[in-house]
């Protein structure tokens, strides 16, 4: 059993230390995952917060039709495209905006991920195709999800999300290409 969804089960069972462990497995990989729908790691923290807020006050049934994570991130992935239609538009970083970012504590979190210099020239690569691009790659290579788990967060039929993975290869192979970045292909 998947040390988060154990962490739940304690956790509604009056345990607050089962959200202590959910948030130490969860909170950073889900941030980054939001950050891909909101392009806006300010933004993405606040509704993942919010999201673990939401296991703990309404305390949401857990089925096990899938993986905690997917279970976990689909729950995300709604709050953040509730957030979206409350807003009325999508947000969206300037350049100038990431180098504010950068200069702020949470500039050492996001450092965790990105870490060489090719990882950084991928993430602003990533970070400037289609929300559903930004998506499909990173629960696929990021969060390790299968097919069918990206399917069930996103939303999408399995068929639906290989062709978006494909497409979203394509273009970010030729993105990368364009900045110069050399790679074997998979």
């Amino acid at each position: 059993m998947d040390p988060a969804e154990q962490g739940y089960r304690q956790f509604l069972n009056g345990d607050m230390t089962g959200m202590e462990i959910i948030v130490n497995e969860h909170y950073d990989g889900l941030t980054f995952y939001l950050n891909t729908i909101l392009h806006n790691l300010t933004d993405a923290e606040e509704l993942a917060e919010e999201t673990l807020y939401l296991l703990m006050s309404h305390k949401p049934v857990f089925n096990g039709k899938s993986s905690f994570k997917t279970w976990l991130y689909a729950i995300g992935r709604n709050q953040a495209c509730t957030y979206l239609k409350r807003r009325g538009r999508e947000a969206a970083l300037e350049p100038e905006a990431i180098e504010k970012m950068r200069e702020k504590e949470y500039y050492d979190v996001e450092q965790k991920f990105l870490k060489a210099e090719q990882f950084k020239q991928l993430y602003c690569e990533l970070s400037g195709l289609k929300k559903e691009y930004r998506q499909v790659i990173w629960l696929k290579y990021f969060e390790e999800m299968t097919g069918r788990e990206i399917a069930e967060v996103m939303g999408k039929t399995l068929f639906s999300v290989n062709h978006l993975l494909q497409k979203a290869k394509e273009e970010l192979r030729m993105r990368l290409e364009k900045g110069g970045m050399s790679f074997e292909k998979s």
